[in-house]
């Protein structure tokens, strides 16, 4: 569960950082709700783990895949299909997510990968509290 939510979080984190790049305007799609695109979320990951061009292209090939899995879950989804088991899916498919990444990056830029997952974790639970009335 714990990683779960620090994969969450990364997501969450990564959409929130680029709508404060982009002057907080919704990143497009219906409501402002999309995902970065691949590359844009591999140039995020550089800036904070100093990636080698390996590094960068692997990354760019795995979150194209994830892109393009997650596109063809929701339209199986938008059926009106069982909500639980597509949740389930996507808990998996970010999982797995998590594990491609985690098999690209060195020693140590894991360990910083894993601290930014657990700010944005923070971060995205502080903001969740004060959309509830929270502080």
């Amino acid at each position: 569960m714990k990683k779960l939510m620090m994969i969450c979080g990364l997501l969450f984190g990564m959409v929130a950082f680029a709508q404060a790049q982009d002057g907080g305007r919704p990143m497009g799609g219906p409501g402002g709700r999309m995902a970065m695109d691949p590359e844009a979320r591999v140039k995020l990951l550089d800036e904070k783990l100093k990636l080698s061009a390996d590094q960068k292209t692997k990354l760019t090939a795995i979150f194209t895949e994830q892109a393009e899995a997650q596109k063809k879950a929701r339209e199986e989804a938008q059926g009106g299909g069982d909500r639980k088991a597509m949740m389930e899916k996507m808990q998996k498919m970010r999982a797995d997510l998590e594990t491609k990444i985690a098999s690209v990056l060195t020693d140590d830029q894991k360990k910083t990968y894993t601290a930014m997952l657990e700010e944005q974790k923070a971060e995205m639970q502080k903001r969740m509290g004060e959309r509830r009335g929270g502080n």
